[in-house]
């Protein structure tokens, strides 16, 4: 029990810089997107950068984080196997599975993007976007607050959240398409 702070420390770390690949690849998907539709020679050169940029943070930054916030994750439940039976830890796993889901969706999309496959629109990656901050307000709160029986308060929170983000979303569509 001695490095189990240390161990968490580096967990969450890692979870950071997951978190962070995961809101840039998608971002990157939308430049990807974007560039797409541009007349040649520009389509082909930022489709080219595009593709290093996304590549490099996918397999340098995003699957290393993922899989040390993992390896982490679970030596602290080796060290702390009372975790596993708290309440707020079994919701809070199930928010891990669906962050898991999500990377998965998005190497899907990496994969076809490196392949010019355009299956999204710029839009949906963009709402796609909003799909890690749910997840991350979600467990933030729960790790926190610690209590399974107010998750169901936590989840109206994200749904509303994801109102208003949807809402934004539309707001800043409409601002960028009067421009």
């Amino acid at each position: 029990m001695e490095y189990y702070n240390y161990l968490k420390s580096l967990h969450l770390i890692f979870v950071i810089t997951w978190f962070a690949g995961l809101f840039y690849i998608v971002r990157l998907f939308v430049y990807q997107i974007e560039a797409n539709e541009k007349p040649s020679p520009e389509k082909e050169i930022l489709q080219a950068q595009y593709k290093i940029m996304t590549y490099r943070l996918w397999y340098i930054i995003t699957w290393p984080s993922a899989i040390l916030a993992s390896i982490f994750a679970f030596s602290l439940l080796y060290l702390n196997p009372g975790l596993i039976y708290l309440d707020y830890m079994q919701v809070k796993f199930g928010f891990v599975f669906a962050l898991y889901l999500y990377h998965a969706k998005c190497h899907q999309i990496f994969k076809q993007l490196q392949n010019d496959e355009v299956k999204y629109s710029n839009n949906f990656m963009r709402l796609w976007n909003e799909g890690a901050t749910i997840i991350l307000f979600a467990v933030v709160f729960l790790i926190i607050v610690k209590s399974a029986i107010n998750w169901i308060f936590g989840v109206i929170g994200i749904f509303l959240f994801s109102i208003i983000i949807m809402l934004g979303f539309r707001f800043y569509k409409r601002i960028r398409e009067r421009k």
